[in-house]
């Protein structure tokens, strides 16, 4: 996701990066040799003439409004929705390890709070990598020992096999200073909302919008495009190609993005910023424990909880 400063109003009017314009350029270009070749043929194909004018198309586009209405607003909801569980993810983790701090005093026989805070750090990035599916292996060598990270790596879901490792270190730790039940309890919700979390994702990682919805709006947009030109062209004449081609790009540009936003953690410019934010729950974790913080983004900091 591309996070930029508000822009004025003449520099949205041009910019490039991270707008959907550079991956319907082929499209757009195509409505323009259809819409030439209109105007040119006096909307004749093979000599044949289409008979076609405007008033079929408010028709046709009050049921393609429909259907694309509902794809961007079900493309949304899965965006905003993936952007809370990442906001209760940081609620939780920073709940824990404040909770931890506060409750569980550092014993070397007990509770290893490092290494603790060095798990739940390694269960963002795992979550993130594999909602991705990259490669973890880097990231969790700088929290977790050599022998720790090469069990992970065989597992499939690694984050709950981090989380369970962090629910029974705090068992272990609670019984070691023969802390109440409640406590126990009570650090256990922050674990068991982290897992909620990650199973959240997971939903909506494995759960796409339904294909006919997609192939429906696709065919529907690119029909009424394609058959513009020929109901125009009667009435506007030469005008013909820039109506086409801009009614085009709302209607190409608006099933794109609803194409990007309904995977939210995917890589491309409108999905969640996932490396900037799995970035901030470490440095906000990393601070709470009056650890050096890594780099906004890029580098990485010269620290290690081994």
């Amino acid at each position: 996701m591309i996070v930029r400063p508000p822009s004025n109003w003449l520099r949205m009017l041009f910019v490039w990066n991270g707008s959907v314009l550079k991956s319907i350029l082929p499209q757009l270009l195509l409505m323009l040799a259809i819409s030439t070749l209109a105007v040119v043929t006096d909307g004749r194909i093979l000599g044949a003439k289409i008979p076609l004018d405007t008033a079929p198309f408010p028709l046709m586009g009050v049921s393609m409004a429909i259907f694309l209405g509902f794809r961007n607003n079900a493309a949304y909801a899965r965006f905003v929705e993936a952007r809370q569980i990442w906001g209760r993810i940081l609620i939780a983790s920073r709940a824990l390890v404040s909770q931890a701090r506060s409750y569980l005093p550092p014993d070397a026989d007990g509770f290893e709070r490092q290494l603790f805070v060095g798990r739940l750090i390694a269960f963002v990035y795992a979550l993130m990598h594999q909602l991705r599916r990259t490669d973890p292996a880097p990231d969790l060598q700088r929290y977790l020992p050599a022998e720790e990270v090469q069990q992970l790596l065989q597992m499939q879901y690694m984050p709950i096999a981090i989380l369970d490792n962090l629910r029974l270190m705090l068992a272990r730790a609670v019984r070691h200073h023969q802390g109440p039940d409640l406590l126990l309890w009570l650090l256990d919700s922050q674990v068991s909302e982290l897992a909620a979390a990650c199973g959240g994702c997971e939903r909506i990682s494995h759960t796409p919008i339904p294909f006919p919805y997609g192939v429906l709006v696709h065919r529907t947009v690119y029909l009424y495009c394609f058959l513009l030109p020929f109901g125009l062209v009667d009435t506007i004449g030469a005008a013909t190609p820039l109506v086409s081609v801009f009614v085009a790009y709302t209607l190409f540009a608006l099933e794109a993005i609803a194409q990007e936003i309904s995977e939210p953690f995917g890589i491309e410019p409108n999905c969640l910023a996932l490396m900037a934010m799995t970035r901030n729950i470490e440095r906000s974790l990393l601070e709470q424990c009056g650890e050096p913080l890594p780099a906004i983004a890029g580098q990485r900091g010269p620290y290690s909880f081994h």
